[in-house]
């Protein structure tokens, strides 16, 4: 056996823990067939709200550990084919909520239950309390997000000059006001903000303005066309009938690869 210097095993024994800790972790292993959108279509546009504190908890949500988007495969196949029929328009679809973990929903409902309200929770209900939230339709303890079939998007003008960035101390008007005086989308105007718990906006709200019901109708179309179906109060809420009915809770985690 050819023996080596003491010092040349060193180096050796240096450069193979480098070459050690250099090698990319791998991605969170996801069940039953879920997928990180991003690996089947990196070009449709991610703003995963809970991860963050642009949303109406205010705060990052339990179990979203990652800012990624999560689906069933078939359903970001499906996204993937419309992303195709509108970037041909110069435009991107872009994710705002995907697969929740269910202790996300029990995070929302300890949320609407715990008797307070900021002005900046307020801007997403300006109409009622957040107790109403569950009677009303807005928030349920059990979400089809949970399964890998339901998701919140919207759409992106890629022509369209960069958003100004959100600002978590500025007190913006509520989602129903202009859009110059809402929370910046970084998005086209659908003519109420994302997650706004209010009759304009239902995706069929007749007190938006012309081009805001031309950007509705159009996410609906394509999104249709490839067998999505709407939810009547949400403009950006959308399902894949028929991919998903199991619950699950995994958190999501992406490590670098």
């Amino acid at each position: 056996m050819r023996r080596f210097p003491n010092r040349l095993l060193a180096v050796i024994s240096a450069g193979l823990w480098l070459a050690s800790v250099a090698q990319p972790a791998q991605a969170q292993n996801l069940p039953d067939d879920f997928v990180f959108l991003r690996d089947i279509d990196p070009s449709i546009r991610q703003d995963i709200r809970y991860a963050g504190v642009n949303n109406f908890v205010g705060r990052k949500l339990s179990g979203y550990d990652s800012a990624e988007c999560v689906v069933k495969r078939a359903v970001g196949l499906a996204l993937q084919k419309v992303q195709r029929e509108l970037m041909a328009q110069n435009l991107s679809l872009k994710m705002l909520d995907c697969y929740r973990p269910a202790r996300a929903s029990r995070d929302m409902v300890a949320w609407a239950r715990d008797g307070n309200e900021t002005p900046a929770q307020k801007r997403y209900n300006p109409s009622f309390s957040k107790a109403d939230l569950f009677r009303l339709g807005y928030i349920a303890e059990r979400s089809g997000h949970s399964t890998g079939a339901a998701l919140d998007l919207t759409l992106v003008d890629l022509r369209a000059p960069a958003s100004p960035a959100f600002d978590p101390n500025k007190a913006y008007a509520s989602c129903i006001a202009p859009e110059a005086q809402r929370a910046p989308e970084g998005s086209v105007d659908m003519g109420t903000g994302y997650d706004c718990s209010d009759a304009k906006a239902h995706t069929g709200s007749r007190t938006i303005l012309p081009a805001q019901r031309r950007w509705r109708d159009l996410l609906v179309t394509v999104m249709g066309r490839q067998g999505f179906v709407n939810y009547s109060k949400e403009w950006w809420h959308f399902s894949l009938p028929g991919t998903g009915v199991s619950t699950y809770d995994f958190p999501i985690v992406r490590q670098a690869r």
